[in-house]
């Protein structure tokens, strides 16, 4: 029996050493949690072109997708002013992002959304980002921290716990909800830390659990439930 099949979204890179030109890229972590935990990592690719066409169809063909992290979105999309700390942004990945994200919405493909994936599912929704985070008793930058996962969401279904440690690296955080949005964890600073959807068939988590998929339960779990959600989509259609 196949593998149900995952689409990352990748990420438009200008140089890549042993390819000696630039590349669509997909992180080595994601695709070997999405292996083990039963399913086929495929990279989306977004024509310079036009990425936009015939990505209904094409994303139509996938079992599920996974939104990843990356860099900061610009302001623009949510509607406020570049601030000093906000870098990195690339026009394209947000253009890509946004589409996809709206177009799993439309389609209810079943999707995990990472970092800056549940930062741009918010932003699809109409919400906003806080652009920079103060510092707090929470170390969200490159640490391992707990969050607390609220009793009765989904999140809680999946990863069976109230209370789990996380491998953070952001410095970016939802602000306003968007649309149809609760929030189904926070850190000890408040901090939101997962969100989800009580129509679309997305799980978004601000951490990052392929760093840690293979010592961590409730990691792993995020991407076995992806990967089920994917083969129920696939055995239906």
């Amino acid at each position: 029996m196949r593998r149900p099949l995952v689409a990352v979204v990748g990420r438009r890179a200008e140089q890549v050493p042993i390819l000696r030109f630039s590349a669509t890229v997909v992180a080595e972590a994601i695709c070997e949690a999405v292996w083990a935990a039963g399913g086929e990592p495929m990279a989306l690719h977004g024509p310079a072109a036009d990425p936009y066409a015939e990505l209904p169809e094409r994303i139509a063909q996938f079992d599920a997708v996974l939104l990843p992290g990356g860099a900061d979105v610009e302001p623009h999309r949510y509607g406020a002013r570049a601030q000093p700390q906000t870098r990195d942004t690339v026009a394209f990945q947000d253009d890509l992002d946004l589409a996809v994200t709206r177009t799993v919405l439309a389609l209810q493909v079943p999707t995990l959304a990472i970092c800056r994936g549940m930062q741009i599912l918010n932003i699809a929704l109409g919400g906003t980002l806080v652009q920079h985070l103060p510092q707090s008793s929470t170390a969200h930058h490159d640490a391992v921290h707990d969050v607390t996962v609220l009793t009765g969401s989904r999140l809680h279904t999946v990863v069976g716990s109230e209370r789990i440690a996380v491998s953070s690296y952001h410095h970016q955080a939802v602000d306003q909800l968007g649309a149809g949005l609760t929030v189904s964890a926070v850190a000890a600073d408040g901090v939101v830390e997962a969100v989800e959807h009580p129509d679309a068939d997305i799980v978004a988590v601000q951490w990052h659990p392929e760093d840690r998929h293979a010592c961590s339960a409730p990691d792993a779990a995020l991407f076995a439930d992806l990967v089920v959600r994917a083969a129920t989509r696939r055995e239906s259609r």
